[in-house]
């Protein structure tokens, strides 16, 4: 049987991590190499993306704004044989160093809630894109891979059928893995003045984040599948993208 790795250990990113490997509740199991998450892709090498290429790589969704694609461009977006989409998510997830106003009593949980109830458009509109990407690797990601990657994330994992425990500790991953990742945002705030308690908010993945989505859905929104009718999601696309991410 063949062994993955959560984490692709690449030279251009740091939170470059995998959606396989998951057991649902139906008592399956999402499938590895189908669709990625990730940090920013810029730094990658041409040997990084022989290895993505390699997984045979189709789809990019790149979730940041055009300033952030401005000062750290992707190297996919005309790269032969990749379909490249860039839909920006939630400004207000941002980086840390685009945060450097905000409020010290700051809640990342809060702020997953609201892009829940003001970002239908675009969640929908990344939901649908990886639902009708062509066969291959799908991958997604934004500056972080944490905050705009991780409710795309969740939401695909839950449609797939992942126990909402197992997908909080996919968020919290984040934390765990990517130290060198959030070392560095964390060196780029404070040189932009940013308040180093601001700054450990913004940058932690602790688990009552997404769980806070999590409840938020169930309360406001009915839970997942009536959320995704408000989105306009098709039954259809629901079932795509549940059949690209589980295991046959």
């Amino acid at each position: 049987m063949q062994t993955h790795d959560r984490l692709i250990a690449l030279g251009g990113t740091y939170n470059l991590r995998d959606l396989g490997g998951y057991t649902t509740v139906d008592g399956g199991m999402t499938r590895w190499r189908s669709i990625l998450r990730s940090d920013a892709l810029h730094g990658l090498s041409k040997a990084d993306i022989d290895i993505l290429m390699g997984y045979r790589l189709t789809t990019v969704i790149d979730l940041r704004n055009a300033a952030e694609i401005a000062a750290e461009a992707n190297p996919f977006s005309a790269w032969p044989g990749v379909h490249y989409v860039n839909i920006s998510l939630f400004s207000a997830l941002a980086p840390v160093e685009m945060m450097a106003d905000a409020s010290t009593d700051f809640d990342m949980g809060e702020r997953y809630c609201h892009a829940i109830d003001g970002c239908q458009e675009a969640i929908a509109g990344v939901l649908g894109a990886i639902a009708e990407a062509p066969t291959g690797l799908v991958l997604f990601h934004c500056t972080a891979g944490k905050d705009r990657t991780g409710l795309i994330a969740a939401f695909l994992l839950a449609i797939a059928g992942v126990d909402e425990a197992a997908i909080v500790e996919d968020y919290a991953l984040t934390e765990r893995l990517s130290g060198l990742l959030l070392a560095r945002l964390r060196e780029r705030a404070l040189a932009r003045g940013t308040n180093p308690r601001l700054i450990d908010i913004v940058l932690g993945s602790e688990p009552h984040n997404m769980q806070k989505a999590f409840d938020h859905l169930r309360e406001k929104h009915g839970g997942l599948s009536s959320y995704l009718a408000t989105l306009g999601l098709s039954q259809q696309a629901r079932e795509q993208l549940a059949t690209r991410l589980k295991e046959t």
